[in-house]
């Protein structure tokens, strides 16, 4: 250990003296090494924060969820399957919901919710374009129903299709500016609502994705009472049913859905299914690879740079090597090894290249600071220890021949050089 400390105090001591005597020949070497470290850790940074921005912003979809559509998610719809073949398929039934929540044994919580857009009146004061959610109970078992202050729906309630709602943020500041919304009415399409529940305010999305800040949700019940859903015609509702986190992939659930649907509906064994089960958070799998290419893409960009600060950093090495020739002799004829030489100058070369990095990621750091948008970008310590390692890879490669010819000098030789 003491060796170590030694070795590694002398190099920083030696790192220091070739800084300070060639600043600029110093700073021109590690330029290329900065810029390709902060190339790197700033696109990490920025696929990193892309990827949590949208993430966040998908929340709303649930996880380990699985959807009953008309369409499939992802790919498309099948171009060999005629499209018209897509509309026809019947839309989600109330009978099926119940049957489903009744059966199924690999789900956790199964609900039913139908969408339209509408406009909220209070008194003369009213709001267009906002979206009412009819729900089950366990609506908030499968997504997430974030309260600000008053309550959910009792079972009654949804059951009975009582007369109650939950706003969101936006719909309370808008229709009841400066006071308490709970227990007061609104009216949706000539029904009295009453108020129950204000959910927390969340904000608009990175990409503009719908939030509870604009929502309305009410019972199924009173929905239907609202909205007319047909079986082919009318609002198609939609069937989510969460699983388990132990069924990976959610395959034993799609398997028993698939099943228990073809038998709902009626359908025969060589008969095709006029359903799609879907699971949205594939969607935001799907991004992943893009994310990968833009990663890909930066070490690319940054490995161009980082050879050319290498070659740079070997070059002071040399430099450095060929100034301390005296200085090696001396300490090889007072009895220093050659690993004690090599080792010096290598650690020398890593603590230039930790410095190059070092600013690289700190100009990533203050750039976090711009704003863009709605996109929050913030440095993780997993691109800060990222950029340590590359730096310190950079060091030994950079380092590893000129400190080898170093250790090989011999001690009167490299006496009389000086």
């Amino acid at each position: 250990m003491g060796i170590f400390l030694k070795l590694l105090g002398e190099s920083i001591r030696f790192a220091w003296q070739v800084l300070s005597t060639n600043l600029l020949r110093t700073m021109l070497s590690l330029l290329g090494v900065t810029i390709g470290i902060m190339l790197i850790i700033a696109v990490f940074t920025v696929v990193d924060s892309l990827e949590k921005n949208i993430k966040e912003s998908l929340d709303f979809l649930g996880s380990n969820v699985v959807t009953v559509d008309k369409f499939p998610f992802g790919t498309g719809p099948d171009p060999d399957y005629p499209w018209w073949k897509y509309f026809r398929r019947p839309n989600n039934s109330y009978k099926e919901y119940e049957y489903m929540t009744a059966n199924l044994k690999n789900a956790a919580a199964v609900t039913i919710v139908a969408r339209r857009a509408t406009t909220v009146k209070n008194g003369s004061s009213s709001i267009s374009g906002i979206d009412i959610y009819g729900i089950s109970y366990q609506y908030q078992d499968v997504y997430e129903v974030p309260l600000g202050f008053g309550r959910y729906f009792t079972q009654q309630e949804i059951e009975g299709g009582r007369s109650v709602a939950l706003i969101g943020d936006e719909v309370a500041k808008s229709l009841f500016p400066n006071e308490n919304p709970i227990g007061k009415d609104i009216k949706v399409r000539g029904y009295k609502m009453r108020i129950i529940g204000v959910m927390e305010r969340e904000g608009e999305s990175f990409i503009g994705t719908p939030s509870n800040d604009d929502r309305i949700y009410i019972p199924y019940k009173a929905f239907t009472k609202m909205y007319y859903i047909g079986r082919q015609w009318g609002i198609n509702p939609s069937i989510a049913v969460k699983g388990y986190d132990a069924d990976i992939g959610l395959v034993e659930l799609q398997n028993e859905m698939e099943g228990m649907l073809r038998k709902v509906r009626g359908l025969k064994p060589k008969t095709e299914s006029d359903f799609a089960l879907n699971r949205p958070e594939a969607l935001v799998e799907a991004l992943g690879g893009i994310f990968d290419i833009l990663g890909r893409a930066g070490w690319v960009i940054g490995g161009f740079s980082i050879l050319v600060g290498g070659f740079g950093i070997m070059n002071i090495m040399f430099v450095s090597v060929q100034e301390r020739t005296k200085i090696i002799g001396i300490q090889k004829s007072l009895g220093a090894k050659n690993y004690f030489i090599l080792f010096q100058f290598l650690f020398e070369s890593i603590f230039l290249c930790l410095i190059g990095g070092g600013v690289g990621v700190l100009i990533v750091y203050l750039l976090t600071f711009i704003p863009v948008g709605n996109l929050e970008i913030a440095l993780s310590m997993k691109n800060v220890l990222l950029a340590t390692v590359v730096s310190s890879i950079i060091g030994i490669a950079s380092g590893i021949i000129p400190s080898a010819k170093a250790a090989r000098l011999d001690p009167v030789d490299a006496m009389r050089a000086g």
